[in-house]
């Protein structure tokens, strides 16, 4: 890896160097992703699956091979498992829309989520569930059971388990939490899981595809999802991942002209997998620059990343635990390189306006995340979060940028 290969790291903010540390809410996009969209528009922009002229051919192409190289890098079976979706969030509705409309939901059910979900894997199951709806939101939910987060921040495991019975239907849990950094041991829930119930295991891997090697075979779950903009790639791409024996029984969620082999006034016939979930025109330049964001990581190698950010995570640990003031949620180690964190006496948001002086990028909030927050008893945090281009001299700017900030409000 080569951070040149990432031209906005060459920019300066207020006259100092960007030092960019938000990486669980979007990374970076290197050049040769941002090639990868440009050159598509210059030299084969159209659209696909719709022509036999050359440039339609050359489109589709690159589209086509997109779903062979994600089941390649995730360890699928088949490309038909592959379905791009317009993000994790995305993935996560359709599958929920599409079991709504299966026999499989046809008596209802339970779903066990956990308390460290982003609200992309909380808010669809509530809907799904048949939860009573106004204009404030979704009230009176039955059948959502949540497993707890033990206080060192991780997941109880047990509590989880114990939620599990014959009723239960969707099991959803994060692989890595996008606040408190927990990996969770996805391969021994998903067995301990398919024991005791008929359970479909779906896993938001946001925060896990883009920083360790995935291998969903391996996993055992039944459903994989996660984003593009979050390595390297494009915003408006998200990746679902279904088990073929599965995705051939869901229905598709939205409907058009691309999705179909038949349309008569009495009848319809869906198209093969995956074009059966790909109703119009989808995000073409997007996933070909998702495409060339997975040769970049392919390149690097998962592992490599993986090794080399437990190094850097381990700076930033043990360089936040030894200042004065600073709260660090999550466990201190066999984490991602996600660290949400309090500074005494410093309102979140102050904080990273402060660090932004500095040319520092943070987030601060409850990160979608507001019933894991309440559960901490704060209601915002701030967020560091490091990617393969961050190095140690960025955590050390981070940790000038704390220290002057505690100057200015006399902490």
């Amino acid at each position: 890896m080569n951070k040149n290969d990432f031209p906005i790291l060459q920019r300066e903010i207020n006259g100092r160097r960007l030092v960019y540390l938000d990486n669980a809410a979007t990374s970076q996009k290197p050049i040769q992703v941002i090639e990868a969209v440009s050159s598509f528009y210059k030299e084969h922009n159209a659209n696909i699956h719709r022509g036999i002229h050359t440039l339609s051919e050359e489109a589709s192409n690159m589209f086509d091979s997109a779903y062979k190289k994600t089941a390649c890098f995730i360890g699928a079976d088949h490309f038909e498992e592959i379905v791009f979706t317009q993000g994790t969030t995305s993935s996560i509705n359709l599958v929920a829309a599409s079991l709504l409309r299966t026999r499989y939901w046809e008596d209802g059910g339970e779903v066990i989520i956990t308390e460290m979900e982003h609200h992309a894997n909380i808010l669809p199951w509530m809907d799904l569930l048949g939860a009573k709806k106004d204009f404030v939101g979704i009230r009176d939910v039955a059948g959502l059971k949540v497993a707890k987060v033990k206080k060192d921040g991780t997941l109880d495991v047990d509590h989880l388990l114990s939620l599990v019975t014959k009723k239960a239907k969707v099991v959803a849990v994060a692989q890595v939490s996008n606040v408190l950094g927990t990996i969770n041991p996805i391969k021994e829930i998903v067995k301990a899981v398919k024991a005791k119930s008929d359970a479909l295991v779906l896993v938001d891997g946001a925060q896990a595809a883009p920083h360790m090697k995935v291998n969903v075979k391996g996993l055992g779950c039944d459903f994989y999802v996660f984003s593009s903009h979050k390595m390297l790639g494009p915003t408006g791409v998200g990746i679902l991942w279904t088990k073929k024996e599965i995705l051939d029984k869901m229905p598709p969620v939205f409907l058009g002209g691309g999705m179909i082999k038949e349309v008569h006034f009495d009848r319809a016939v869906w198209d093969d997998l995956p074009n059966r979930f790909v109703p119009g025109t989808p995000n073409i330049s997007g996933v070909v620059g998702f495409s060339a964001a997975l040769d970049y990581l392919s390149n690097v190698g998962m592992d490599n990343i993986a090794e080399y950010e437990d190094s850097l995570c381990g700076y930033a640990l043990d360089k936040l635990s030894k200042e004065n003031g600073i709260e660090i949620y999550g466990p201190l180690k066999d984490r991602s390189g996600v660290i949400s964190f309090n500074v005494k006496g410093i309102p979140s948001h102050d904080l990273a306006s402060i660090l932004d002086m500095d040319g520092i990028a943070i987030r601060t909030g409850h990160h979608c995340a507001m019933p894991l927050h309440l559960k901490l008893g704060v209601p915002s945090s701030a967020r560091a979060s490091v990617y393969l281009y961050n190095e140690e001299e960025d955590i050390d700017a981070l940790i000038e940028g704390i220290r002057r900030a505690q100057r200015i409000f006399n902490v």
